[in-house]
């Protein structure tokens, strides 16, 4: 997987933030609002390229996970038969699933952690915060680069 600029300078920042005094949290948090924004935006394109390179069979077997995880949405299709896909490629898929919610969930924990330290000024939060965008970064990583091995070439 490629490294991604947007990326590497938003850890790059977060590391750094991590030894921020009070003040200089104050005067530099939209920057680092900005810059993880643009590292998720920059994940979440290249996510969506490596996916767009897959089979057809390879993309519906992981709409059906999908689907099968969010009971009661239908996306407007009838019932249809699952998809063919190799017993390795559908082991895989579900890896790429499971990595998916894990990056997911990281996201979401890591925006909640820097909600909470703005409303509360809490630089301690502030800093927690930048541990688990790090971490969620290297989760959404991990899941593109498990997605690559099933693009075809």
């Amino acid at each position: 997987m490629e490294k991604l600029p947007a990326v590497e300078t938003a850890k790059a920042l977060m590391t750094e933030a991590v030894a921020w005094s009070v003040m200089k949290w104050l005067r530099q948090k939209k920057q680092v609002r900005k810059v993880a924004d643009q590292a998720n935006a920059a994940l979440d394109q290249l996510n969506q390229v490596v996916k767009d390179r897959w089979p057809a069979g390879v993309r519906a077997a992981y709409e059906a996970l999908v689907q099968q995880a969010t009971p009661g949405k239908t996306h407007g299709r009838s019932e249809s038969p699952s998809p063919v896909v190799t017993p390795q490629a559908f082991l895989t898929i579900k890896k790429v699933k499971a990595a998916d919610v894990e990056a997911y969930r990281a996201r979401m924990d890591a925006e909640q952690t820097f909600d909470v330290a703005e409303k509360q000024l809490s630089t301690a939060l502030a800093r927690e915060g930048c541990r688990k965008a790090i971490l969620s970064w290297e989760l959404h990583e991990k899941a593109i680069r498990i997605a690559e091995a099933l693009t075809s070439n």
